[in-house]
């Protein structure tokens, strides 16, 4: 129990110094060409592993090129957050696209055309 509350916290510590490096610390002008936000940080049992779930907010060319970039200065992010967290060794990261915003849309557009559907059926009922 104690392991997991340790690795929630480390991965809460990571999410704050990533952002705040990606927000300071990288010069690269491709990363701020879409809006960036880290929705959720999960990290291994061993704390050597961690991916970064992000979504991003912009034009659907300029976020691969954000990616891109986010993958090219992962060495750089990797050495700030051991120099920042004073670690001997920074997890591996892993960026991944969060799909859950999409996804949630699709879902509440779903469910407002399944409501609009009963209501019409509830009305065309009632009138017969």
């Amino acid at each position: 129990m104690a392991n997991s509350r340790r690795v929630e916290k480390f991965a809460a510590l990571l999410k704050r110094e990533i952002s705040e490096i990606l927000f300071n610390g990288v010069r690269d002008e491709r990363i701020h060409q879409a809006m960036i936000t880290i929705t959720a940080v999960e990290v291994s049992g061993d704390m050597q592993h961690a991916k970064i779930f992000l979504s991003l907010f912009g034009e659907e060319q300029k976020k691969s090129e954000v990616l891109l970039c986010l993958e090219e200065a992962k060495g750089f992010i990797r050495g700030e957050l051991a120099r920042r967290l004073q670690m001997r060794r920074s997890p591996n990261l892993v960026f991944k696209i969060d799909k859950g915003m999409s996804k949630g849309s699709s879902v509440l557009d779903l469910l407002t055309s399944l409501d609009l559907q009963r209501t019409t059926k509830d009305t065309n009922i009632t009138d017969s």
